[in-house]
């Protein structure tokens, strides 16, 4: 099904910049060229840029360019947070403010977003165009995301991607976890599809990404997973590391027991040592289970939040109902 270009709705396109001073002007004039004929925005969110990023972005004077300037440097977790809050698009738009991404991809991804119903259209970086500092952590961190989760996605580190306003609103974004955006949402219960994009070489200003990131990506990932994934039944986590770990202890100090009953001396051993620490360690993960599972009940029912969320929900009218509708509309004329 084809769709026109005003059928789209209000589109926002959301660039967290960082010391982008060379970048700003052609990257508008790019999505500008790129969106012809769609109704958008374009929310320019500095965080705290030291150079002209500021200045270049209010030189501009173009009335469908809004610039969020934050007050200290917070990351590019908040800054697309802040972006996203303010955005009043339809379908919202993320993408790096250092000319890397093409502008010219977005037409063909909404019109996969809309035609086949997806929530979530992230771009594949088929041939990327940066060295390997760049690369090598972003090949780890998308492996271990595929292997924690079930989530496969080629390139978890395209910022290029369109967003349902539901799916991007519901995005709890703060810390480092831009780069978890997409399993944010899958966790979320979004649908993502993924196609390849175009790349190109960084030409203005500095990277900000290097291999001291790799080393932050398992801490997030297993932060991430907790929230999305025990948030609602934390007993399910720890208690079941709790029944492991008593069960362990347990059986060692029955080994430990055996043996004193057949005469053996076991004072001092580690191994009993170790039985008595799991039984206690095991004790300690259930009460934390039980503290834990109060507290998510507290929030949820504080804020009136509920635990679960909606996709869509479609009125499907019977045969039968329309006939019905039908003869009764001739019986009333």
């Amino acid at each position: 099904m084809a769709f026109s270009k005003l059928d789209y709705g209000y589109l926002s396109v959301i660039i967290p910049v960082y010391n982008e001073e060379d970048n700003i002007v052609l990257l508008t004039e790019r999505i500008d060229n790129a969106l012809v004929g769609y109704n958008y925005e374009i929310i320019y969110v500095d965080d705290f840029s030291t150079d002209k990023t500021r200045i270049n972005t209010i030189n501009m004077k173009l009335p469908h360019v809004k610039l969020i300037e934050l007050r200290k440097n917070y990351g590019q977790s908040l800054a697309l947070s802040a972006g996203i809050d303010a955005a009043k698009g339809d379908y919202i738009i993320t993408m790096d403010g250092d000319l890397q991404n093409d502008p010219t991809d977005i037409p063909s991804m909404l019109e996969k977003l809309k035609s086949e119903d997806w929530d979530v259209v992230t771009g594949i970086r088929a041939k990327r165009k940066d060295n390997f500092v760049r690369t090598i952590p972003s090949k780890i961190a998308n492996f271990i995301i595929r292997k924690a989760t079930r989530l496969d996605l080629k390139d978890q580190g395209c910022a290029l991607k369109i967003f349902t306003r539901e799916i991007a609103k519901e995005l709890n974004l703060y810390g480092e976890m831009h780069r978890f955006i997409n399993l944010s949402a899958f966790l979320n219960g979004a649908r993502i599809a993924q196609v390849p994009v175009k790349h190109h070489e960084r030409q203005f200003g500095k990277s900000k990404y290097g291999l001291g990131r790799t080393f932050k990506v398992i801490s997030d990932l297993l932060l991430i997973i907790f929230q999305r994934k025990y948030l609602q039944r934390p007993m399910h986590l720890f208690g079941n590391l709790g029944l492991a770990s008593f069960g362990i202890g347990l059986l060692i100090n029955l080994y430990f027991l055996v043996l004193k009953l057949m005469g053996q001396d076991i004072w001092g051993k580690p191994m009993l040592i170790l039985g008595v620490m799991m039984i206690l360690i095991g004790i300690q993960f259930f009460t934390i289970g039980i503290i834990t599972d109060l507290l998510m009940k507290t929030y949820f029912e504080s804020q009136k939040k509920k635990p679960y969320t909606i996709r869509k929900i479609t009125s499907i009218e019977s045969e039968s109902t329309k006939e019905e509708t039908k003869v009764s509309t001739k019986a009333n004329s």
